[in-house]
């Protein structure tokens, strides 16, 4: 992606060098929960609401590296061009565009939506409007799930924009408030759609990206390589070796890549409406 020299975002807020304290509420099984979640996008709402912080928070011995700082920079540029694309939309649909903030932290963080540490991975608070994401994450998607390059960072952060703009759209509030209506199998449906909807959200922006030249040559690959590499099929064969499709989250790797392909061909937010398709 061609960023560098480009506008950076004013609404980033960096706290690797704050360290919350203390943890009570939701145990040992609260934890491994949200590191099952391993959104990558996700709302952790329902883990994180039963935590709570205790005692202050402190500055941690962080700090940044060449690397880190450059990956910051990058973050902020890609922020800044959502930004841009989602003005722009908005406005053209005769309404405006709230934007978020993005909270830069390093270890574990303390959000609207509760306490948080690194395994969670990227997250938006919908109680707060704001995109968590420890840098140190990066690595992992490079590592663990295969997934390289600075594209497929940019559609970590597209998608999480993905999910403020359910927030505002108010699509995010219907689907929470079925929470508590249906099973936990029934509830899974809908967690699936909302997400596939952040993936499009995701390819529309990485559309309009394009329209400004910004894609390199290999960019669009890294970016379905990194929707696909965190398909929950994907993630539970290497994790456990079997699937269970009634505890799908987010959907399948080939329904990820293919519903942030639409967004990316398209362009179009009205071709996004993953609750009505019949198939998905």
């Amino acid at each position: 992606m061609r960023w560098k020299g480009r506008r950076e975002s004013s609404n980033v807020e960096d706290r690797r060098r704050i360290s919350p304290k203390g943890i009570v509420g939701g145990g040992i099984g609260g934890i491994v929960i949200v590191i099952i979640v391993m959104l990558l996008g996700g709302d952790p709402t329902s883990v994180l609401e039963n935590l709570q912080v205790t005692d202050q928070s402190t500055t941690s011995n962080y700090a940044e590296t060449a690397e880190d700082k450059e990956l910051a920079q990058f973050v902020s540029v890609v922020l800044a061009e959502t930004e841009t694309v989602w003005y722009s939309i908005f406005e053209d649909a005769n309404s405006s565009y709230r934007e978020p903030k993005l909270v830069l932290f390093n270890g574990r963080v303390e959000s609207a939506c509760g306490l948080a540490g690194s395994a969670t991975g990227p997250f938006y608070c919908p109680g707060d409007e704001k995109l968590y994401i420890d840098l140190s994450f990066y690595e992992e998607l490079q590592s663990r799930f295969k997934a390289p390059g600075d594209f497929a960072m940019a559609y970590v952060i597209a998608h999480e924009v993905g999910h403020h703009i359910q927030q505002l759209t108010g699509t995010m509030d219907e689907v929470n408030n079925l929470r508590s209506q249906l099973s936990e199998k029934e509830f899974n449906k809908y967690s699936v759609r909302l997400e596939l909807q952040a993936d499009f959200y995701a390819g529309v922006w990485a559309f309009y990206t394009q329209k400004e030249d910004l894609l390199e040559a290999g960019d669009l690959d890294e970016a379905l390589n990194a929707a696909s590499a965190v398909g929950d099929d994907r993630i539970q064969k290497s994790s456990q070796g079997y699937v269970v499709p009634d505890s799908f989250t987010h959907g399948t790797s080939e329904q990820r890549k293919r519903w942030f392909y639409k967004g990316f061909t398209t362009g179009d937010i009205n071709q996004g409406d993953t609750f009505s398709a019949k198939n998905l």
